[in-house]
């Protein structure tokens, strides 16, 4: 299967929704205008990697989403973030678990991916490879997460992107807060691992999109994003197909989220399990849809 070159695509989550009367406007508006200026990007030539790192941070730095300024404090105290970004290009990934003090996550995955061989960074090594780069660091956490995602009602989950450059090469990214509640030292929430809930290759991106207590370590025990690229790689199956399979299995385990995924050839799906999942993409034929729920508007 061949990349459609010089046509680009974008699609984003902001993660999944369980509550049907629940409002999303502003979430949608917001995501809307991140398609506008990502389709804009990739048609003046940006590569899909910063297209995907740029419409991150901006929806972390929002506050809206359940990640970065959208973040909330673990049962002890501390807002700890994770990160991740795999590149399909080089075939190159980086991230981070458990960040704390900087703004953004997935700048501090970028730092990992671009200073290889590191591939994933946990609490201090992170804090300290994020400090040397200059990272924009959060003086005052009291104020910085004041307007975080429905302060009053926080929803567990995360933030995803992929983009399709005009090269035809692929990128994919996530950010989170993880947890509510974090039980073990180890724990690192969403658990963002490239490979295993992130993946990006010359010719599928994928990234999921979790909910609640164990739902992550639900996704990775289906091998959700590698189960959809070997079968996309191996079958003549649709991707519409072999998502839904992929997350199908997640469900038999009890997860309980969604999933983004985008060809080289500029297919999109954006499957979940539950009663809805904030989305937004740029199909390679210029169309643009937003939706919580099963329509697209």
């Amino acid at each position: 299967m061949t990349a459609d070159r010089g046509r680009v695509g974008l699609v984003i989550h902001g993660g999944v929704e369980v509550q049907r009367n629940r409002s999303n406007g502003r979430e949608l508006n917001y995501m809307r205008l991140l398609i506008r200026a990502g389709r804009d990007r990739l048609n003046a030539g940006a590569r899909a990697l910063d297209v995907v790192v740029e419409t991150l941070q901006a929806m972390e730095a929002s506050g809206l989403y359940p990640a970065g300024a959208g973040a909330w404090p673990d049962n002890e105290g501390r807002y700890e973030l994770d990160g991740a970004l795999a590149d399909g290009a080089g075939e190159r990934a980086g991230g981070v678990w458990a960040l704390s003090g900087f703004k953004s996550p997935i700048l501090a995955a970028r730092v990992v991916l671009d200073a290889r061989p590191n591939y994933l960074l946990y609490r201090k090594r992170a804090d300290e490879l994020a400090r040397e780069a200059g990272l924009e660091t959060i003086d005052t956490p009291a104020v910085w997460y004041a307007g975080g995602a429905r302060a009053a009602d926080p929803t567990p989950g995360s933030i995803g992107c992929i983009a399709l450059d005009a090269r035809g090469a692929l990128a994919a990214g996530s950010s989170t807060t993880g947890q509510l509640t974090k039980m073990l030292p180890l724990d690192s929430g969403e658990l963002q691992v490239p490979a295993a809930m992130l993946h990006a290759d010359d010719q599928i991106a994928v990234a999921c999109a979790c909910y609640g207590v164990g739902g992550a370590e639900r996704f990775l025990r289906a091998s959700a994003t590698a189960r959809i690229a070997r079968r996309f790689r191996e079958s003549d199956d649709s991707l519409e197909i072999i998502a839904a399979n992929a997350l199908a299995q997640a469900g038999v385990m009890g997860g309980v989220g969604g999933l983004i995924a985008m060809s080289a050839r500029g297919d999109i799906v954006m499957p979940y399990l539950s009663a809805g999942m904030r989305r937004a993409a740029l199909y390679p034929n210029g169309r643009m849809v937003a939706a919580v729920f099963q329509e697209h508007a």
